[in-house]
């Protein structure tokens, strides 16, 4: 893959550059840098179901479904819960439980949950139309700027500038040759210049696509970034006492505490803890020595 030889140079303004404080882009560079990126998208670009849509609550299902997750995983449950929650009222309107049930595989279930309530605000107080706003897409459950961002370039396609982690492997590949800890605030400005704002839906994509690529080859560039954090092993982590909970609720429902800790098959404490903040995150309830998935 063709990469760009690292620049370090003073920022100086000129007609036709775009600068940041280590790095200063000409109109070639970006050009090139278009050029590289969208021709690795018609070659190997990645037939993704949530890209034939413009729907804005099915892309925005995706976004929260992605959160720390990768897209193979993805993939194997997008479908299933379009099919069966296809609008935010259908969503809102369901059981936890049916949720669940379907988000079971992907981990992190309290994003479940919050996308739940995140359809439950979209209906009562956008009459069930998702925002275009990133105020009021940031201001629902489990949506942070980098998601609301990504939500606004691919439904609406709005030139919106956000940084998320093949993108990062693009540009510290590219441009940060031999730099570690990298940080966002040097990469955003690089962001800015570069994209195609004629068509962002398609220049993200494309974007992501390479970086996901790049990551495959070699060392992973994300990993200069200092905002990459390794993940802390699942095998007895919270992550992995929660996902057990919530098997263990879907298939019964309601539970008595006692035969939950032996379903999990770990600790009393630990799983009492989990219970604690998952009680706070309204994610169960505990009612006279039971235990039930609450409604999110």
């Amino acid at each position: 893959m063709k990469k760009f030889r690292m620049k370090n140079i003073v920022p100086q303004k000129k007609a036709g550059s775009s600068t940041n404080a280590n790095v200063t882009l000409n109109t070639h560079e970006i050009s090139t840098l278009r050029k590289t990126v969208y021709g690795h998208f018609r070659r190997h670009r990645r037939d993704l179901p949530w890209r034939r849509t413009e729907d804005p609550f099915h892309i925005l299902v995706s976004e929260v479904m992605l959160q720390q997750t990768q897209v193979p995983r993805v993939l194997e449950k997008y479908a299933a819960f379009i099919e069966t929650f296809p609008d935010a009222r259908t969503l809102a309107r369901a059981p936890l439980h049916r949720v669940m049930k379907l988000w079971q595989g992907l981990g992190y279930n309290r994003r479940a949950a919050a996308l739940k309530r995140a359809a439950f605000v979209i209906v009562n107080d956008c009459g069930g139309v998702v925002p275009r706003s990133e105020e009021t897409l940031v201001s629902l459950p489990g949506i942070g700027r980098a998601t609301a961002c990504a939500i606004r370039a691919f439904a609406f396609n709005e030139p919106v500038v956000f940084i998320e982690t093949n993108i990062r492997a693009v540009f510290i590949h590219h441009f940060f040759q031999g730099e570690e800890e990298v940080s966002d605030d040097r990469i955003l400005p690089l962001v800015t210049a570069t994209l195609d704002r004629r068509n962002p839906r398609r220049w993200y994509s494309a974007l992501m696509d390479y970086g996901s690529a790049l990551k495959k080859t070699g060392t992973n560039p994300s990993r200069r970034s200092s905002h990459y954090r390794r993940q802390t092993p699942f095998e007895g982590s919270n992550r992995q006492v929660r996902g057990a909970i919530v098997k263990a609720l879907v298939k019964k429902r309601g539970i008595e505490e006692r035969e939950l800790v032996k379903e999990t098959g770990f600790a009393t404490a630990l799983v009492r803890s989990n219970l604690d903040a998952m009680e706070r995150e309204r994610m169960v309830v505990r009612r006279g020595g039971r235990v039930k998935l609450g409604q999110g």
